[in-house]
């Protein structure tokens, strides 16, 4: 059929972009709070600078694909990233803290307690992402459904009284 148009009838449903709004904040959060406590803390890193750096680029990129694309294909690789993030932070806050006290070089941008409490800050903000890309992933984002023109606009008003979900 010339006359038909390709839908995402599972997009335009208030939960799906709320929970890609949520995924795509908490990528930009993430890979900010990242960067700034390595950039901070960057004689305090101990050969993790690389890792830190990619992990932040890899959100920001993640961050545009779903925002911006509706990449569905991404979601279970930040919640495995976030996992991961999670241990490291869980693993690095404690030396923060254990490093503020006298006779210990100041790290350098930062306070090293304030190192410590944005390194802690980590493990939620990665839990809640772990938790969105989760949701995302049973939202359907993929779900295509071939309509003629004229139908297409009801689809993406959310008029449509079938059920996407089983498109």
């Amino acid at each position: 059929m010339a006359d038909t148009v390709v839908v995402h009838p599972n997009r335009e449903a208030n939960a799906a972009k709320a929970t890609k709004a949520a995924v795509t904040l908490l990528l930009i959060v993430g890979g900010a709070l990242i960067l700034i406590v390595l950039i901070s803390g960057w004689k305090k890193q101990s050969g993790m600078q690389i890792v830190a750096i990619v992990y932040a680029l890899l959100y920001l990129l993640m961050a545009y694909l779903v925002g911006r694309k509706w990449n569905r294909g991404v979601l279970p690789v930040a919640a495995g990233m976030a996992i991961m993030w999670t241990v490291v932070a869980l693993v690095a806050a404690p030396a923060y803290f254990y490093n503020d006290k006298t006779g210990f070089a100041d790290p350098g941008l930062l306070p090293t307690s304030l190192l410590g409490l944005l390194t802690l800050i980590q493990v939620p903000v990665q839990i809640l992402l772990v938790f969105f890309c989760l949701r995302g992933l049973q939202q359907k984002w993929n779900v295509e459904v071939e309509v003629p023109r004229d139908e297409a606009e009801r689809y993406r008003s959310g008029d449509y009284e079938g059920d996407p979900q089983t498109a």
